[in-house]
């Protein structure tokens, strides 16, 4: 099937790669170390270098910028704190805290962190995420089969707070805890007698998720920020009340499964696998709904374009690396859906996707890259560009 490539994403494409292809002229005169220093700071620099068993931390901070068919382009300023508590040794990975302040050309702010820290040993995982957004989102129904023609804008602020506590039990990259979720959607705005006024799905004009969660973390990876090895597998299932101060009460339950292999002693080719589901029972918020498409699986579909109670999706992803070059290229090829509930399960009626991409190391210590990838799905194809890997 050949896809349309719009006037619009192709110029997008090649104002993207002019900016890539800038920045490298301007690494030739100036060494991107070099570059790369003037943002980033060294809290504990002086303890570092008196001892060399202590982890010397980075703060890094700097303007950013992004792409994705959800918020056109976002300008910002992104923060990296990179760190270990005193007394950790080889034996703790690094923790990662980020935080990104962005405003997108489709009128939306957002402020976002998901982080992940190792206590001493990794004795203790606390993980979790923190959102504040004014995101504007098309909106096409619900369901697995809802036309395009059905498109409408549907605007909402929201606030989500999900801590999550871990401790290592039984085995060295075991972690099972508890934590709870707070999302807190308002100040919705909608087309009066439109589709979303039509069919009125529960909270579509706000709602509050309060919910305990239990949690299990297996996370064998050497490298978060890029993994080369090992598994991580992560499962979630939260009780949401209306006694906590929510507005519905109902469960949800998600996983997300990922494999990395080396594919040869000779070079760093990773070839990697991501599966992850979702499944909701009881009277469930719209905020709630698992939305199909993102920047990280079902590349090409927009975020949300299907949206309904249960989701399923997997992806595999080759990244090929060139000796001596930040540059690498990466292809994709994936599959998922979304179901009423998930035994409606069928192989013919899943939606592809895949794509590819190109990758620049703008961390190498830290194995972090500057991604653009260009998804495909059925009848649609959208472009991605940001800082990590999309899992």
């Amino acid at each position: 099937m050949i896809f349309p490539f719009e006037t619009k994403k192709i110029n997008q494409l090649f104002i993207i790669l002019l900016l890539l292809l800038s920045s490298s002229t301007f690494v030739k005169a100036q060494t991107f170390e070099n570059l790369k220093e003037i943002f980033t700071f060294y809290p504990n620099k002086k303890a570092a270098e008196r001892d060399s068993t202590i982890y010397k931390q980075k703060f890094i901070v700097a303007p950013v910028f992004s792409y994705s068919p959800e918020t056109n382009f976002s300008f910002g300023t992104g923060a990296k704190y990179l760190f270990k508590f005193n007394g950790s040794g080889k034996e703790t990975r690094v923790s990662n805290m980020p935080m990104s302040i962005q405003y997108t050309l489709n009128n939306q702010f957002f402020v976002y962190s998901g982080f992940e820290v190792f206590t001493n040993q990794e004795k203790w995982v606390i993980e979790g995420n923190l959102l504040f957004q004014n995101y504007p989102r098309l909106y096409y129904g619900i369901g697995k089969n809802t036309p395009d023609s059905a498109e409408e804008q549907y605007d909402y602020n929201q606030f989500l707070f999900e801590p999550i506590f871990l401790k290592q039990m039984f085995y060295r990259y075991l972690f099972i805890g508890a934590g709870f979720r707070l999302n807190h959607i308002y100040n919705t705005k909608f087309e009066t007698g439109g589709l979303i006024d039509t069919n009125r799905p529960d909270g579509f004009n706000g709602s509050t998720s309060v919910g305990a969660e239990v949690a299990m973390l297996y996370d064998s990876r050497s490298n978060i920020l890029n993994a080369q090895d090992g598994w991580y597998f992560e499962f979630t299932h939260g009780e949401y009340f209306k006694s906590f101060g929510g507005t519905h009460k109902f469960n949800l339950t998600r996983f997300d499964l990922r494999h990395y292999l080396d594919t040869s002693k000779n070079n760093d080719d990773i070839l990697a696998f991501h599966v992850v589901g979702q499944f909701s029972r009881g009277n469930l918020p719209f905020s709630e709904y698992a939305f199909f498409g993102s920047s990280e699986i079902m590349r090409g579909y927009q975020e949300g374009r299907f949206v309904e109670r249960d989701l399923l999706a997997t992806q595999v992803e080759y990244r090929k690396t060139f000796k001596n070059s930040r540059w690498g290229l990466v292809g994709f090829i994936g599959t998922g859906d979304v179901y009423n509930n998930v035994n409606q399960f069928q192989f013919k009626s899943l939606k592809p996707n895949y794509g590819f991409g190109t990758r620049f190391m703008i961390d190498k210590a830290e194995n972090l890259n500057l991604r653009l990838d260009w998804g495909f799905g059925r009848n649609t194809n959208n472009l991605y560009f940001t800082i990590a890997e999309s899992f």
